[in-house]
Order: C-alpha cells, then sequence, then structure tokens
C-alpha cells in the first residue's frame, strides 16, 4: 500500500486527471474498490492523503461497505489526513461528519457555473479561482453542511457545492476530476438518462462543445485543487 490512497465505487467513476497529476509528479497511488471490499483489512494509520471519487449509488443507499467507508474516512478524520471528496466522496465527507445527504427534485448535469461563497473568508483552496468558473457536474443527491464547516461554492441548481471543514478536508459536490475521455464515456453510456428539456440539466451536445477548451479549464480548476491536498500532506 502506498501513502496516497484513493476510494472509487465503480469502474466508471476512476480518478481520471487526479491519476495524471500523481503520475505526473512521480507520486506512487493505491486505487481501491470501497463497494467490493477492498477497504477491509487496509492499514488506515499508514496513509498521508486519501481522495474520494464518485458513484451512481447514494449515501443514504442500505448497502453494507457504505457504512465501512464512513467509519474509515471518519478515522482519516480523526487522525488529521488531507481527504479531498469528489461527488458521492463529498457526500460520504458529509455524511462521516455529521451532515445530511438528501435527494435533489432534479439532476444538475453539464458544465454549471460556481459562484464563491468565501468572500468574508476567502479560503486557501479557493485562491487559484475566480469569483465564477464552471464544474462538471451529475448528480441527484446533494449534502448540506456540517456543523462548522465553510461553504464554498454554490450554483444555480445546488446550493451546497462544496465545503472545507478544518484546513484538510475539502468537500465537492461536482467532478473536477474528469478528463476528455471519461466525459465522452459517461455521454456515449448514459446520455439517455438525460433529459435536457430540464433547465438544471445540458444536452449531450452542449456539454461536448469546445470540449477540449473546457477539459483544459477543468484541469487547472482540478489542479489547484490537488496542489493543496498534496501539499498538505507534505507531497
Amino acid at each position: 500500500m502506498t501513502d496516497i490512497l484513493i476510494f472509487t465505487h465503480i469502474d466508471y467513476c476512476p480518478p481520471a486527471h487526479l491519476g495524471t497529476v500523481l503520475e505526473q509528479a512521480g507520486h506512487a497511488f493505491s486505487v481501491l474498490r470501497a463497494d467490493l471490499g477492498e477497504l477491509d483489512g487496509i492499514d488506515l494509520d499508514r496513509p498521508k492523503a486519501v481522495a474520494i471519487m464518485g458513484g451512481p449509488m447514494s449515501v443514504n443507499d442500505p448497502l453494507p461497505w457504505i457504512q465501512s467507508e464512513v467509519a474509515a474516512l471518519q478515522h482519516l478524520i480523526r487522525r488529521d489526513i488531507p481527504l479531498l471528496g469528489h461527488c458521492l466522496g463529498g457526500q460520504l465527507l458529509a455524511k462521516a461528519l455529521g451532515a445530511d445527504i438528501t435527494r435533489l427534485p432534479y439532476t444538475e448535469s453539464g458544465w454549471q457555473p460556481m459562484t464563491r461563497l468565501d468572500q468574508d473568508q476567502p479560503s486557501p483552496w479557493l485562491q487559484h479561482l475566480p469569483e465564477q468558473f464552471p464544474i462538471f457536474q451529475w448528480h441527484g443527491d446533494s449534502f448540506t453542511i456540517p456543523e462548522g464547516a465553510q461553504p464554498l461554492l454554490s450554483s444555480p441548481w445546488c446550493s451546497n457545492q462544496a465545503f472545507a471543514w478544518g484546513d484538510k478536508v475539502l468537500a465537492l459536490q461536482g467532478h473536477p476530476e474528469m478528463d476528455e475521455a471519461l466525459v465522452r464515456q459517461w455521454l456515449d453510456d448514459w446520455h439517455h438518462l438525460l433529459d435536457p428539456s430540464q433547465p438544471s440539466q445540458q444536452s449531450r451536445a452542449q456539454m461536448l462543445e469546445d470540449l477540449p477548451a473546457k477539459i483544459s479549464t477543468l484541469n487547472r480548476v482540478a489542479e489547484g485543487f490537488y496542489r493543496r491536498w498534496l501539499s498538505l500532506a507534505g507531497l
């Protein structure tokens, strides 16, 4: 096992650009499938940084591995190591911190505009970002903000898009990890789940328009998060 762990929950929600950033920086990392029981027997006192990726399931689903993962995250929170959650991963962190996860009355999908909420107390997690910028979204659940956490981002369709808890936990509702191949894969495999007549969802054509430029911008957003996450771990 390496000092960097990445928890995943299904094959089509991989680390994607996060893995690319780590490889380019020469950092070894281990990818575990929490839904397949691969957290069992892991020494949770070893890792220096943990990222938690997305998945189609809800934190509220009655799946035994979800409770096991929440318990693992609570142990890591007590250890005060850097934790970074993406979509389901952000919801799992919220759950581990005692917050509720609720169903939205719609799906939020596509390139949605984020607005910073940290004007009164600027967050170091957002220091590389303008007041507004897009992040790719695809979710139907949303977290509430845990007690003691700082709300960081909102969108027109989801008021709680990100929070920081303490100085080492960042939970994101969106998918900054996306790369071009993963966006195309999702839209090839799951476009039938979209309803572009709903204002909270973009059409497949809208999501793919100028995709290389959109991904380049998103990569810079993600890399700011990842640099801070690694620096907090001393990596």
